[in-house]
């Protein structure tokens, strides 16, 4: 099929609008073709909600095609939340962020470092929703939690953003209170979509479509038999640099299925497909304390430069990590968690179950996302999995 041919079928299977809270039952599309990204077990799920408590929900919203027309669309977006447990405001969790680099916003994140824990759900969205999306966390708040603000105390959300305006009207803010709460009322443990879903609806990675991946490492009994769970948010990467499982795929796959763009995309002396950003939410059932989380989310970074990331200027890569074990309670009358784990050999073994699944998460998103046209004809192409199976078999 020649290339207009191409979009003219993809955008036709587009045509129709959709608002999707999404729970589809599906898992690691790497272990379904037949690649195994490390040497560490995984989860049942192979996915975040691997971790006890934890839940996810999502929105995607897909509507129109063809031209962009500022405020109205076409729209490739979305929202996605991780939920810590299923009583975060009263059941605070130990956590931690980091930063490695900054040209991006996580909000909330003074608060979390400062108090050392997390009593939201973790929202994430496009770059020009956050505001609509911490509105919409707000109002969810209130309204599960009434003495907010009266006998209580105030949230300050956190939402963490990626551009999508290569596929999305961004300007449109299209994401809506009502999303997030679908979002955040639709949380689930269990198997969740991945891919171009939520706030990964029009995110792309390196050259490809990227989007929502997810990953779990288990530790050995002799370690406490803890999981690790790594969500991803992919929106980078250079075609060039692009690494699966040590081999070198993007220069093999440098000339195949390139970003589409018939207008025209472009945002200074660089072509914007190869900026963005990457949030990276860490969970663990492990007691750890605050300083222990800044630990292990900063271990993100050795995943993504597994993955060939060179966290480019043009990249806000945030991560965020939280112990569902390692409890704050608002009320006071109940007990604080005291225990926190201290072995170093199981801490280094949940460093490195935080790098695998890092990675592997990366490669889920890029794995999971599928084709998709978005404004102006703009098309970024899922990766061809059954290439990358013979490269790494080749290897």
């Amino acid at each position: 099929m020649n290339l207009p041919a191409m979009l003219q079928s993809h955008t036709l299977c587009r045509l129709v609008s959709c608002l999707l809270v999404a729970t589809t039952a599906t898992f690691a599309r790497a272990e379904t073709a037949g690649i195994r990204i490390g040497t560490l077990p995984h989860g049942p799920l192979d996915a975040i909600t691997d971790v006890p408590g934890v839940r996810v929900g999502q929105v995607t919203k897909i509507e129109g095609s063809g031209m962009l027309r500022p405020g109205i669309g076409p729209v490739r977006t979305g929202v996605s939340v991780v939920m810590p447990n299923f009583n975060t405001w009263y059941d605070r969790v130990a956590a931690a962020t980091y930063d490695l680099n900054g040209n991006g916003e996580m909000t909330g994140t003074h608060w979390i470092n400062e108090a050392g824990f997390l009593e939201v759900p973790i929202t994430l969205t496009n770059t020009l929703d956050v505001g609509r999306v911490d509105d919409g966390v707000v109002q969810w708040m209130v309204r599960h939690y009434p003495k907010i603000g009266i006998e209580e105390d105030v949230p300050l959300p956190v939402v963490a953003e990626c551009d999508d305006e290569a596929l999305n009207d961004i300007q449109g803010r299209h994401v809506t209170q009502a999303d997030v709460a679908a979002a955040l009322d639709g949380a689930r443990s269990g198997p969740f979509s991945r891919g171009a879903v939520g706030a990964g609806t029009g995110m792309h990675a390196f050259g490809f479509k990227g989007g929502i991946g997810t990953a779990s490492r288990m530790l050995a009994r002799n370690l406490r038999g803890y999981t690790v769970g790594v969500l991803t948010n992919v929106n980078d990467g250079s075609r060039s640099e692009l690494r699966i499982d040590g081999v070198p795929v993007g220069r093999e796959l440098q000339n195949v299925l390139r970003p589409v763009y018939p207008q025209g995309y472009a945002m200074g002396p660089r072509q914007r497909g190869e900026g963005g950003s990457i949030i990276v939410v860490v969970a663990t059932n492990a007691p750890l304390d605050h300083r222990q989380l800044f630990e292990l989310a900063k271990r993100a970074s050795l995943g993504l430069a597994r993955t060939g990331w060179n966290s480019h200027i043009s990249s806000g890569d945030l991560f965020i990590a939280f112990s569902t074990t390692r409890l704050y309670p608002r009320d006071t009358r109940k007990a604080t968690s005291t225990f926190v784990m201290s072995d170093e050999d199981t801490m280094d073994g949940l460093f490195a179950a935080t790098a695998e699944a890092t990675e592997a998460a990366v490669d889920d998103a890029l794995f999971s996302a599928k084709t998709m046209t978005g404004i102006n004809g703009n098309t970024l192409y899922a990766i061809p999995i059954e290439r990358v199976r013979a490269l790494l078999e080749n290897h």
